[in-house]
């Protein structure tokens, strides 16, 4: 490990910073050529949902500048998506040099952790949860009426859910490499579940659209999961930890 100067530390964070924002508003440039197509695959759970309740759903627009922020905020999370590798480097590069060797060498695994996990929440929002949640709440009044959806609230909606889900899903890798740093410990996880199962618990009421218990249980199920994952792999690291500090 080496020390820097307080100002040295605070230009490299502003560098860091700068180099993580560039590299966003680059994937949001990529991003931004593909809106239309995704656009429609995002919009394809609420296509599924009215031919399963037999019904027409239009999506409209409410001022003539909201087409454009739908697309930008697409293309934002498109290009996030995209640039999450590059931005999770720029944090780990920033308190690597006041790392071991044998703590730097755990950079690798988890930028591919962190990119997998959160791809793989965002799916799991998209494919898990929202084949369920807009159907059901599609389906109260069934062919009477015709709804009239706010392509910008649906798509914010949309979006929200995949990226909570997507941060979420990250717990296991956060605490694999805290653990790893000795920072955080599998005992005071398991110790503290029952606080872990009300905060997950307030989490799936906020980021979920609808009030049944249903669609509830569908998100809390997989975070409750996710939180006994991140005990487990807490445990591993700190058994791997001892070894690594022997070397």
């Amino acid at each position: 490990m080496k020390e820097a100067p307080l100002v040295e530390h605070l230009e490299e964070l502003r560098s860091r910073i700068l180099w993580a924002l560039l590299s966003w508003v680059v994937g949001t440039g990529v991003a931004w050529s593909f809106r239309v197509q995704l656009l429609e695959w995002l919009k394809r759970p609420l296509d599924l949902a009215a031919q399963q309740n037999g019904i027409q759903v239009n999506l409209i627009v409410l001022d003539i500048t909201e087409p454009f922020l739908v697309s930008l905020k697409v293309a934002a999370f498109g290009g996030l998506v995209l640039a999450l590798p590059f931005i999770v480097y720029q944090a780990w590069a920033f308190i690597a040099p006041g790392l071991y060797e044998h703590e730097k060498r755990l950079a690798v695994p988890f930028l591919l952790g962190a990119g997998f996990s959160f791809a793989l929440g965002a799916l799991f929002a998209y494919y898990g949860f929202l084949p369920f949640a807009i159907p059901f709440l599609l389906g109260f009044l069934g062919d009477v009426i015709t709804p009239q959806i706010s392509i910008g609230r649906y798509m914010g909606q949309v979006l929200m859910m995949m990226g909570v889900m997507g941060l979420v899903f990250e717990m296991p890798v956060v605490s694999y490499l805290l653990a790893r740093l000795g920072i955080l410990s599998s005992t005071f996880l398991a110790r503290n579940w029952r606080i872990a199962v009300v905060l997950l618990l307030t989490l799936a009421a906020v980021i979920t659209p609808t009030v049944d218990v249903v669609s509830l249980a569908i998100v809390t199920g997989p975070l409750l999961v996710l939180y006994w994952i991140s005990v487990l792999v807490a445990r591993v690291a700190e058994r791997a930890r001892p070894r690594e500090e022997a070397a």
